[in-house]
Parts: C-alpha cells; sequence; structure tokens
C-alpha cells in the first residue's frame, strides 16, 4: 500500500477548486460537524464549489494518496481523478445548492482494506485473492487502485448539515506487478468489459459498507468509475461510468455512460488523432510560435472531449527565456497566436515555464472569448 505527498494532494485539490473570495462565519450543526466553527469560501467562477473550512482551517481526506499494490506511477492519473470526479459530482450535487469538503468519512485504515486483496486476514479487500500465479494471463490482478471521497453539504439558517456524498473509484487498465522484490515489471491488461464488471460489483459493495454509517443512511451517494491511464502516457486516464444509490438505497441499479477521451498533441507513432480539425489547428499554432521563437525547447498540447466534443486543452511550452521583458513579450504573442489559431469554443490554459520554473500562464474559459495572462516575478 503506498500514500502520496499530502502537500502534493493538498495543492492539487486547491488549483481544481476555488479561489477563496468573502468568507461568510457560521455554526455547523452539532449532528454534522459537532458545533465546530465553520467559514464557506465564495466560489470563484460560477459552475465551482463553494468550500467548507473547519475552524478556519482547509480540511484534507484521510484517504487523498493512498492508492493499491500495483506498480502504477504515472502522476497525471492523480490530477485527471480528482478533476474529473469533481465534474461527476456535479452532476448530481449543484454548486448552486451544495458546499464541497473533502470526504472525511473513510477512513485511511478502511481504504487501505478496500483497497488491498481479500484474504482470511483481510476479508474487507475488494481486490481478488492472489491464486498464487505469477502468468500474465492467468493471475488475478489488481483491478481497484485507489480511491476518492467527496461530501457534499446544504445550509439550513446557520447550519451546514451532510447532504451527498460522491466515492471515485480509479480502475486499472493495466496492473503492473514483479515476480520478485526489485525484480522486472510485468503487465497483466484488463478488459473494458472485466473493468466494467468489477468496478460496478465493487462500488455496490462500497454502498452496502457506507449504509451501515447511521449519518450515511438517508443521503444519495454517488459512485463514479474511473480508467486509469498507462504508466508511459503523457495524459491521465478518464470516467467512463457512474450512478446513483439514492436514500436508503443499497445498490446503484442504474449505471450511466460517460464518453470522455484524452490524448496529447502532435500525436506520435502513428497515432490518429481524436478529432484532426483540432490537431490541425494545434499545429498551425506551434509551427507559428516557433518559426518566430526556434530556441523553444517543446510545445506540447493535452486534450480532453467530451461526447465528442473539444472541452479543453492544456498547452505546455518549455522556453529557454529567464529575462522578465523576454517572458512578457513571449507572453503576449503567444495569446495573440491563440487567439488567431486554437478552437474558440473549449477552455484553455497555456502554461510557458523552463525546466525549472513556472514563467507565466495564459487561460481562456469554455466559451469564452476572454483571455487572461500572468507573468510571474521574484523579488
Amino acid at each position: 500500500m503506498k500514500k502520496l505527498s499530502k502537500l502534493s494532494m493538498i495543492v492539487m485539490t486547491l488549483f481544481l477548486l476555488v479561489g477563496c473570495g468573502n468568507l461568510g462565519e457560521s455554526s455547523l450543526s452539532s449532528h454534522s460537524q459537532n458545533g465546530k466553527k465553520v467559514t464557506t469560501t465564495q466560489a470563484s467562477k460560477s459552475g465551482q464549489y463553494s468550500t467548507l473550512l473547519q475552524n478556519g482551517h482547509y480540511k484534507t481526506s484521510p484517504i487523498s494518496g493512498v492508492t493499491g499494490d500495483s506498480d502504477s506511477n504515472n502522476n497525471h492519473n492523480l490530477r485527471s481523478f480528482e478533476a474529473g470526479l469533481i465534474s461527476v459530482s456535479q452532476k448530481e450535487f449543484s454548486p448552486d445548492k451544495y458546499f464541497f469538503q473533502e470526504g472525511q468519512m473513510i477512513s485511511t485504515a478502511t481504504a487501505q482494506k478496500w483497497l488491498n486483496r481479500k484474504s482470511a486476514d483481510n476479508p474487507l479487500g475488494l481486490n481478488p485473492k492472489d491464486n498464487g500465479s505469477k502468468d500474465p494471463d492467468k493471475r488475478n490482478p489488481i483491478y481497484l487502485q485507489q480511491l476518492l471521497e467527496q461530501d457534499f453539504y446544504t445550509q439550513n439558517d446557520k447550519d451546514y448539515r451532510l447532504a451527498g456524498m460522491t466515492v471515485g473509484l480509479s480502475m486499472n487498465d493495466i496492473d503492473y506487478y514483479t515476480k520478485e522484490r526489485y525484480g522486472a515489471v510485468f503487465e497483466t491488461k484488463i478488459s473494458d468489459s472485466q473493468r466494467q464488471a468489477m468496478g460496478q460489483e465493487m462500488a455496490n459493495k462500497i454502498v452496502q459498507r457506507l449504509r451501515k454509517n447511521n449519518n450515511l443512511r438517508n443521503i444519495p451517494i454517488v459512485v463514479g468509475l474511473y480508467r486509469q491511464n498507462v504508466n508511459d502516457s503523457l495524459v491521465g486516464g478518464t470516467f467512463f461510468s457512474y450512478g446513483v444509490s439514492h436514500k436508503n438505497g443499497e445498490s446503484i441499479k442504474d449505471w450511466k455512460p460517460i464518453k470522455e477521451q484524452n490524448q496529447v498533441l502532435p500525436v506520435v507513432n502513428n497515432e490518429t488523432p481524436i478529432n484532426s480539425n483540432d490537431a490541425d489547428d494545434f499545429s498551425n499554432f506551434k509551427n507559428h510560435i516557433e518559426s518566430y521563437f526556434p530556441n523553444l525547447s517543446g510545445v506540447t498540447a493535452q486534450v480532453h472531449y467530451q461526447d465528442g466534443s473539444l472541452n479543453g486543452m492544456v498547452i505546455t511550452i518549455t522556453t529557454q527565456f529567464y529575462g522578465v521583458a523576454q517572458i512578457r513579450s513571449f507572453t503576449q504573442f503567444v495569446q495573440e497566436a491563440a487567439n488567431r489559431y486554437l478552437p474558440q469554443q473549449p477552455a484553455l490554459e497555456i502554461k510557458i515555464q523552463t525546466v525549472q520554473d513556472m514563467q507565466s500562464l495564459i487561460t481562456k474559459d469554455y466559451n469564452s472569448k476572454q483571455f487572461t495572462n500572468h507573468v510571474l516575478i521574484s523579488y
């Protein structure tokens, strides 16, 4: 069982959620949080959750960063898993009505037991028993790699009550394993049908266990299923299904598909672009920048599609500039090129950096034509 850096998980979540605006102070109800003081952040943009801060502090989930025993090590999966789970939560819990808090109901010890293999010593394990085989096609793989919980509260006068929960199950696409300690890494490929079936089975077991907690009996519980990308990918995985266990429900009877795709541009190894027009737009943008600044170290993009449409694009430009005037001029040039060449609809983030430091950031919201940029300086 592995645990990721707690600091990295905190920073990741804060970037994914909201900027802190005006804080309104209130008191939590004894039903939900033992009467502790709570402040709520004001969401910086519509469609984002306001966040609960207990006694002025952001509460991290005890299970953030707890992972299974597979040798999966693609950090892009960690970020896209958390960001994607927030999007899944929004399907059931509107940011206009609900306040967000990182999950507090599943403990570290419980998550570790669930993520481990089932055995005589660990009857709660959700991953299957080790059948003793080391053959890639005969062994029982590790299906479930990570759990993530998100809690949602509603406000009644000055009280906040737990009103919903989302649980994410990060499922392996490939289970990486060794036959001996520090030995060579082998792979067991997991099919889509296996991943879907095991994910739904595990989800129902988790719902049944959560319902034993009296605080969770009368709230909707959403479960999202996520497919991890392979270790050598430069982009994270995607959610492929979700379902809702309604109040007092012991299982999820209706699973809905989620159609998402991620890709890195430019494509390599004869890979086919998800959308050739988007790939051409990025290629024109890249060529335009490199024709004026040929000493760039690299220009790449992560693209994210929902239901076949380009929803977001994250571009990383690695430079060899160090002067502030150079960076300011280049940032302005890149913003003008983005407005000219890149698709207009998706959310856009362009990170300009050296191999060591972030230098500037250009952003644009979904369905907006308004760009903003910020050049980082130092004193």
